[in-house]
């Protein structure tokens, strides 16, 4: 007997992704049998339409039911699910159920969505197992597809290519019992046998169209063995890739970042074509042996780009040699980005089965240096995919964590000694010819006059204007009564009052449009190119353009201009009238600071005028702690805000931090403290920076002015050591593996208070740290307490020395 399972829509499925839909799929299991449907995009109601036919064994076998998010980069998200045994479907009447929609269940008690939607199902037993009738006339292979395919669709006709993929292959046993003892039957014996080999090749004979044989092994999804079809691997996949999003950075953090004097293409080739000789190089200074790398194949009809890799692993102090799988994937591929994930596989190590290693490579054009060349960027992050839960999740990953550190750090110095680095010298030179290309768009004052006045308020007013001033030389003088005297003319009806009130309004409003005007014409980017006096840290902001900002007035359009904020100082841009797209192209400097910036705060205001409060089109952060200065080089700002984030307005800047006093500056800065605080400052030593800025990951421009140790109190104390940089505070501490990691700016610090001693600090005086309201909400894990207003208390005590730490 066969079990057929329609699955026909579904509703009410939760929005797994950012944009607020889901791209669900239904994946149905019986036993060994699995099948998927097609994934229907961005929608919460899908319709599917599809039948599937299952052979049944077993009466006690249950029929599983899965929902599914399709990701594009990483693994799928789980919906909910539904299990149907089959004896219900037997003991049923008719041995079917009806056509009925059921309720999904959450994957496990702990799942956040507990409404995880409903799937409208037909289950019924069909007792036609005989395999379709084969035509010894026709072409074997369509013989077999007709015969093998497990589903029906009802939105085309049979012979159309299905959409839907066969996850895994029914027995042996299943597959002998299709075939009959005729000529057609031992040919399509012939064609079975082959399967795996074709399956292992990418290319699924069940998912093939009709189509010929010389078709069929003229398909461009082969084996990428050599350099040339390397080369067209990717010629290929970069029509398809071109627009797609870079895939984010995995939250394990960044082991690899750094730019480097070659071409993106270039880079891509070294690193992963199959006639590079430099993985197996680095293999070598791994001391990795048995090294096997499989060729690049495309999979899932031409969707994916995918190789694999083999190795063993060096022992170490830790573990001893062990067997390594990689499998690399191409998730972007358009000639100018490619990014590859990686999936790193150990399963003989302890726990190797519930885990795999993803490393994800980014390659990304850098800036163009001054020498002419083309630079790339290279990021590596991490992460670690637990398949399973278990107690060791978190010394397992801060193992990981410290051995794939270590690696990437050999691997960058490695790969250094191939390709060069970018020299911060050329960056620097490059700056400024970036700088000297860009141009604000010439204004006439005419022109802008004519397009901002050539409106109904202005036009209308001029002809109301002209249409009273030939009233007024045509009419002849009235008779004084009422209450009018001589020089007071007043209305005599109740038509002239409400004409005398238009009129005054309508001249209000073209006296607001003037004052406006004028008043912008002032405010005519007058903090546009001066240049910063001093030396030190010099702040340098390129407003490029605008994109997509909020059209607040009656016209569709908006008047914007843009405020930058950093240390207590601003610069203001010019006003751009009646335009939702402004180009800009405004450079605006920063006098020298002693300590590098923190913050730069950007608020973008549409212009209503001298006397009325300017409207926020948006705003954003740029934390100079947080970013690397060569990302910020050129980049897109998204605005936050109601209407910034409606319209999804975003920013085009460049942005430039340089230390014009090299290593004086940071001695100049402790020389300083030293006064304020009245106690000698040592200079730390580049390894000891090193290793507070991996600590944190903090950018290469911070140093450590002193660090101590303490306590942290929160429901429980926590011992460890607080550092204090020119920018931050934060706090590190590692109690058997598990460890506890925040910063916070000095600038987002509102209060700083000391408690007198208590049995609960035990007797020692407690440093209370406010921050401002909505402040260092990525430190909140440390905070004793959150007060009415959102800000955070963060408690210190126990210090060795108070007197020195509290200075």
């Amino acid at each position: 007997m066969k079990l057929v399972v329609r699955v026909i829509e579904a509703r009410n499925i939760p929005a797994m992704d950012q944009n607020g839909y889901s791209d669900p799929y239904v994946r149905l299991q019986l036993g060994r049998q699995r099948f998927k449907t097609k994934v229907v995009r961005k929608s919460l109601s899908p319709s599917w339409e599809e039948e599937f036919s299952f052979k049944v064994e077993d009466l006690k076998d249950e029929l599983v039911i899965s929902v599914l998010d399709e990701d594009k980069y990483f693994n799928d998200d789980f919906v909910g699910f539904l299990k149907i045994p089959v004896s219900r479907v037997f003991d049923a009447d008719n041995k079917s159920l009806p056509t009925a929609w059921h309720s999904l269940q959450p994957k496990n008690k702990k799942s956040k969505n507990k409404d995880c939607g409903e799937i409208l199902l037909t289950i019924s037993f069909s007792h036609n197992t005989s395999s379709a009738d084969f035509n010894i006339n026709s072409d074997p292979l369509d013989q077999l597809k007709t015969t093998e395919s497990p589903k029906r669709s009802f939105s085309g006709p049979s012979n159309a290519p299905s959409p839907v993929r066969v996850e895994d292959t029914t027995s042996s046993r299943e597959e002998k019992s299709c075939a009959q003892k005729t000529l057609a039957g031992r040919i399509a014996q012939m064609f079975n046998k082959n399967s795996d080999t074709a399956s292992d090749r990418g290319v699924d004979f069940l998912e093939l169209p009709e189509t010929t044989k010389s078709e069929l092994f003229d398909d461009k999804c082969v084996d990428q063995s050599s350099s040339a079809s390397f080369e067209e691997a990717m010629k290929t996949m970069e029509p398809r890739d071109l627009g797609s999003e870079v895939p984010s950075n995995l939250p394990g953090g960044v082991l690899v970042d750094q730019m480097y004097v070659i071409a993106p293409q270039d880079l891509n080739t070294l690193l992963f074509s199959p006639d590079s000789n430099f993985p197996r190089t680095w293999a070598e200074e791994q001391g990795n042996t048995e090294l096997q790398i499989g060729p690049w194949r495309f999979e899932n009809g031409c969707e994916s780009l995918k190789r694999d890799v083999t190795y063993i692993k060096a022992a170490n102090k830790l573990i001893k040699a062990t067997k390594g799988f990689e499998e690399q994937t191409y998730l972007k591929a358009d000639g100018k980005v490619f990014a590859i994930l990686a999936s790193v596989s150990t399963p003989e190590v302890m726990y190797g089965g519930s885990f795999k290693t993803e490393l994800l490579f980014c390659i990304t054009p850098g800036p163009e240096l001054s020498s002419g060349e083309q630079s790339s960027h290279l990021v590596i992050s991490w992460r670690m995919n637990f398949l399973q839960s278990t107690m060791m999740k978190g010394m397992i990953e801060n193992g990981a964590r410290s051995a794939l550190r270590e690696t990437y750090e050999q691997f960058a110095t490695f790969l250094s000694q191939t390709i060069t680095p970018v020299d911060s010298n050329d960056m620097g030179l490059n700056k400024e010819q970036i700088l000297a290309s860009l141009q604000p768009e010439p204004q006439s004052d005419w022109k802008l006059a004519v397009h901002y006045f050539a409106n109904f308020t202005v036009v209308s007013s001029f002809f109301m204007g002209i249409y009273v001033l030939i009233h007024i030389w045509l009419a002849t003088s009235t008779t004084i009564q009422g209450l009018e005297f001589v020089g007071l003319d007043l209305p005599d009806s109740i038509g002239e009052f409400i004409v005398c009130g238009v009129l005054v309004l309508q001249g209000e409003r073209f006296l607001q449009l003037i004052s406006r005007f004028m008043q912008a014409r002032k405010q005519k980017g007058s903090d546009h190119g001066v240049k910063a006096q001093g030396d030190g840290w010099l702040l340098t902001v390129a407003l490029i353009k605008g994109d997509n900002l909020a059209a607040v007035d009656s016209s569709g359009f908006c008047d914007p201009y843009v405020v930058f904020t950093c240390n207590g100082k601003s610069r203001t841009s010019s006003i751009k009238f009646q335009q939702c797209d402004p180009m800009w192209n405004e450079i605006f400097e920063y006098d020298a600071m002693d300590e590098p910036p923190s913050m730069l705060d950007v608020e973008v205001y549409d212009f209503d005028g001298p006397f009325n409060e300017a409207t926020s089109l948006g705003h954003a952060e740029i934390n100079f702690v947080k970013s690397d200065i060569s990302d910020l080089a050129d980049v897109w700002i998204p605005l936050q805000g109601k209407l910034a984030q409606a319209c999804q307005s975003k920013l085009h800047l460049r942005i430039f931090l340089n230390n014009t006093k090299g290593s004086n500056v940071v001695k100049e800065y402790l020389t300083k403290m030293e006064k304020e605080v009245g106690k000698k400052i040592n200079l730390r030593s580049p390894q000891t920076n090193s290793a507070f800025q991996k600590l944190f990951g903090l950018p290469p421009e911070e140093f450590l002015i002193n660090d101590f140790t303490c306590h942290l109190k929160r429901k429980m104390l926590l011992q460890g050591r607080l550092f204090l940089s020119a920018r931050i505070i934060g706090f590190h501490a590692n109690l058997f593996g598990h460890k506890t990691n925040f910063f916070f700016l000095w600038e987002d610090i509102e209060d700083i208070q000391v408690l007198p001693p208590s049995l609960s600090s035990m007797g020692s005086p407690v440093i209370v740290m406010t921050l401002r309201q909505g402040r260092g909400m990525d430190a909140r894990h440390g905070a004793k307490t959150q007060d009415e207003e959102g800000r955070l208390k963060f408690h210190f005590h126990s210090f060795v020395s108070y007197n020195v730490a509290h200075r």
